[in-house]
């Protein structure tokens, strides 16, 4: 009641202008919109006001244009893009072959992949060569943010994370805490993420960014953390916010300090509260080395861990699984075909994580001098082809909670939308398909095909028979979709 009382106090002045207004000769018209816009002035008096705790910050919930995207792509993309290197192909665990962690694993001895990473900086550039030296190198020539854009519409993607800022502390934009470490006084000379962002959203995709709250080597973090965040942390995000609008602020870099530490609660409720996205924006849940799937907005996987143990199938909660479509987020240039997931590999992870209620937010790592990896187009594309078909199955559906969990084996998933089921098939059944639980009641269909399944009912069950074989005209498709029309309560 106390922060009811709160909000009338701070939206009263708004309102007595209002009708004051109202008070004035005019038309029945004008008078009627006058009325609409304090109704709508009042409603706004009693909008969540969201307090810098996390009994208060977790109320609010994910904006529901996350949860009908379900496939973002992620970029990392930065100084690291110069080297361009990891042990790929080496057993040393999987986030040693991330490319974008070069100057850590060069600088810190942690055993085995400093190693790696030592020979061969030394190999390749000697031993006065510093990593700083890589940023004037960071050109992105031909860095064509429109072609980017277009690459993701048609990848089929409905959202777009740029790396802002990853630890290495080099912003894609003119930071004025970074300075002479940024791609506009450095490198490029260009604002990326403007760039980028005008040329996303024009397509009508989302637009965000991630961004590292630590920053490995930064003199002011190692020496003064309280200073670090009030003077450059809090400062570089607010600005980020209010450059570019973005619809999602994606952390990371959270593991060394509490969300105390790094004030983040204080953050959110700004972001919230006050910002100018504060109705639309989607953060995640890495704010504090304790709040990883505990708080926050959308809950993260990577490369289906958390914090090192392989996270659970399901989880109550929005969630959004990352990963590259190699072993690296940032470009490895000693990548192999072998490292890299095929079309259908990506096509099936998309399904399996939208089928337990899960986002895709798949990494590409651009070149330095500003390319998408061909390879890396080429899966993009191929997903877009399979989705501009099969895409009702996948947006704006919800996990179907009745479904079969045994028949995930068999390559058979499941998605909803309001009483619509849908059947996705990852491998052609040599067998009957039964699923207990539905009704089919209307039109039963595979998308895109004149196949008609045969279906019957039996023992509570519905049984389903296909060709014994993939039809020639389908062959080549990468998941098959079954459409239930009328199947829920």
């Amino acid at each position: 009641m106390k922060d009811k009382i709160q909000d009338l106090l701070y939206c009263k002045p708004k309102l007595e202008r209002i009708a004051n207004l109202i008070n004035i000769p005019m038309t029945k018209s004008v008078k009627f919109q006058f009325v609409t816009l304090l109704g709508l002035i009042s409603a706004s008096c009693f909008a969540q006001v969201y307090q810098p705790d996390w009994v208060s910050l977790d109320k609010r919930p994910v904006p529901e244009w996350f949860n009908e995207a379900k496939f973002g792509i992620f970029i990392h993309w930065g100084v690291y893009s110069v080297p361009a290197w990891a042990p790929a192909n080496e057993d040393i665990g999987v986030y040693a072959k991330y490319a974008e962690w070069y100057w850590n694993r060069l600088m810190i001895d942690d055993g085995k992949a400093h190693k790696f990473f030592k020979d061969h900086h030394l190999k390749t550039y000697g031993p006065d060569f510093v990593y700083q030296d890589f940023a004037p190198l960071f050109k992105a020539e031909f860095f064509n943010p429109d072609q980017w854009a277009e690459i993701f519409e048609k990848s089929g993607a409905k959202y777009v994370v740029l790396t802002s800022k990853h630890h290495e502390g080099f912003t894609l934009w003119p930071s004025a805490q970074s300075w002479n470490w940024n791609s506009v006084d450095v490198g490029p000379h260009r604002d990326l993420a403007g760039d980028l962002s005008r040329a996303v959203k024009s397509k009508g995709l989302h637009m965000g960014f991630y961004y590292s709250l630590y920053e490995w080597f930064n003199p002011l973090y190692t020496s003064n953390l309280e200073k670090y965040v009030n003077e450059h942390m809090i400062l570089q995000m607010k600005d980020l916010v209010s450059r570019y609008q973005p619809d999602i602020l994606w952390t990371d870099g959270e593991w060394e300090h509490t969300s105390d530490e790094w004030k983040s609660k204080e953050f959110l409720s700004w972001l919230f509260n006050e910002s100018s996205v504060r109705s639309k924006v989607v953060v995640n849940d890495r704010w504090g080395k304790e709040t990883r799937g505990r708080h926050g907005g959308i809950y993260t996987t990577e490369y289906n861990l958390v914090d090192d143990k392989l996270a659970d199938e399901e989880i109550a909660h929005p969630v959004e699984e990352c990963r590259g479509i190699g072993t690296s987020f940032g470009y490895n240039r000693v990548e192999d075909l072998g490292n890299y997931m095929s079309s259908k590999a990506l096509v099936e992870l998309l399904i399996e994580k939208v089928s337990n209620g899960s986002n895709l937010l798949l990494d590409i790592g651009p070149t330095s001098d500003g390319l998408i990896p061909v390879i890396m187009q080429e899966r993009l594309l191929d997903m877009g082809a399979w989705l501009k078909l099969n895409g009702e199955a996948i947006y704006n559906t919800r996990i179907w909670k009745n479904r079969p969990k045994q028949l995930k084996e068999k390559g058979i998933f499941f998605t909803s939308k309001n009483k619509t089921l849908y059947v996705i098939l990852t491998k052609w059944p040599s067998e009957t398909i039964e699923i207990p639980g539905i009704t089919p009641a209307g039109k039963v269909e595979m998308i895109g095909s004149a196949i008609k399944p045969s279906v019957r009912t039996s023992g509570g069950k519905v049984i389903i028979n296909l060709p014994g074989g993939i039809p020639p005209d389908i062959s080549d498709r990468l998941a098959w979709v079954i459409k239930f029309e009328n199947a829920l309560e």
